[in-house]
């Protein structure tokens, strides 16, 4: 594979991984960002978020000079045969994506954009983004193309080496080959589509599997009113090859930069084109509704009432592996529980909130607590010593809302264990 010019405009989650990636694989990548402060950060080797395995591989990437980081979108763009548009698009009042900033930096790149070149949307952004795109750049010789991320927060490093797929929206199949190239050898199918398809192909990806949380979710309240176990239930459903045992883990909802967002998105898209997608509109409903049923084990926990308990929380984060609190199920029952009149204290390996009482100890949150809930599934929450947990407690309350802790581990020191539909 022969090494090729490529600019990435944005450095968050996707951008940075994006271009520390194709760094990697031997591209000369130049990265902008608007925000002097973190273009310095990154030209330093210093990680503005936390991402298991980035930070080695920019530092490796700034040592051999395959990349470099620069502020401003147009000074990314001269010599790149490849703009990566990697940009956040917020969600609107009405739930669609604001694409405010991917046309703002189209308008910036396209009169310094050499000829020849392929504008490359790797945003989530909304069916016909690439045709307004190229329409705004306003250049024969320019080609947008519609390259969605399927990175996953906590595994963005992994999955950018070894995806489950590569898809590639792009008006003629050369310009679409063009772009897989850059991918080299990547042992994954490489599915080269037009450009509208890419872009729904995103959102239908996000809602699909935020639409089986929701029923994994639901599934684990009907055993709990029935007395079956949750976990049984899934694992058998899990087992049928239709269906397949990913994404039917329950918790305490779904949340982070993504499922929320795109899953309104979606929602818009099919409305303002006449149709009323039901299913996903169940699917929001259904997790919102799975906030006040934790919320509701956890009141149960201390016997019926929030107000005037002591509740150590163990997890801010939405998932494990990320500092990211967006949308994050625990920060919203947090949240609840302090409405309730509860003094919450939380602990989190790596998420900070300024919000909240936090502790560097997880030891700590238990400290005259009536209960302790369990809301990030990090690893390191199922192997707390829970003996010394228990004896910090005043009261013996474990909701383990990530079936994360062993129930029979935490009855023997002394708690009173419960999860959604496990007993």
């Amino acid at each position: 594979m022969s090494s090729k010019e490529v600019a990435v405009i944005g450095t968050g989650y996707v951008g940075l991984t994006t271009g520390v990636g194709l760094a990697s694989l031997g591209h000369n990548v130049v990265c902008a960002d608007i925000d002097p402060e973190k273009v310095d950060m990154l030209t330093r080797g210093e990680m503005p978020i936390y991402e298991e395995g980035l930070e080695e591989l920019l530092g490796k990437a700034l040592d051999d000079g395959s990349i470099r980081f620069v502020l401003g979108a147009e000074k990314a763009v001269p010599d790149a045969e490849f703009v990566f548009m990697c940009l956040p698009t917020p969600q609107d009042d009405d739930g669609s994506a604001n694409l405010r900033y991917v046309y703002a930096a189209a308008s910036e790149i396209a009169p310094h954009l050499e000829s020849d070149s392929i504008v490359i949307n790797k945003s989530t952004v909304p069916v016909g983004t690439a045709k307004a795109t190229t329409e705004l750049i306003g250049r024969d010789d320019v080609a947008v193309v519609s390259n969605p991320e399927f990175l996953r927060e906590g595994s963005a490093v992994r999955d950018f080496f070894s995806p489950a797929r590569i898809v590639i929206g792009a008006p003629a199949l050369e310009i679409g080959e063009r772009v897989a190239e850059l991918y080299g050898s990547m042992d994954a199918p490489i599915q080269v589509t037009s450009p509208e398809s890419a872009e729904l192909i995103k959102y239908a990806a996000n809602a699909f599997l935020a639409t089986k949380l929701s029923f994994a979710n639901s599934i684990a309240v009907l055993a709990d009113k029935v007395g079956a176990d949750a976990l049984s239930v899934l694992h058998g459903l899990g087992t049928d090859e239709r269906v397949g045992p990913y994404f039917l883990s329950p918790g305490p909802g779904w949340g982070g930069s993504c499922f929320p967002k795109d899953t309104r998105a979606l929602l818009h898209i099919a409305e303002t084109n006449g149709y009323h997608f039901e299913m996903v509109n169940a699917a929001i409903a259904a997790n919102r509704d799975q906030l006040f049923h934790v919320t509701n084990m956890i009141a149960n926990a201390v016997g019926g009432r929030l107000f005037d308990k002591n509740i150590g929380v163990l997890g801010l984060a939405f998932k494990k592996g990320t500092d990211d609190v967006r949308d994050s199920p625990a920060e919203a029952i947090i949240r609840r529980l302090i409405d309730g009149g509860a003094h919450v204290r939380v602990y989190d390996p790596v998420a900070q909130s300024d919000e909240f009482d936090m502790t560097d100890d997880p030891y700590e949150v238990a400290a005259d607590a009536d209960a302790v809930v369990v809301l990030t599934e990090w690893d390191e929450f199922g192997e707390l010593d829970l003996d010394l947990l228990r004896s910090r407690m005043k009261g013996d309350g474990l909701v383990d809302g990530r079936y994360i802790i062993d129930p029979d581990a935490a009855r023997t020191a002394g708690f009173h264990y419960r999860a959604i539909g496990r007993y």
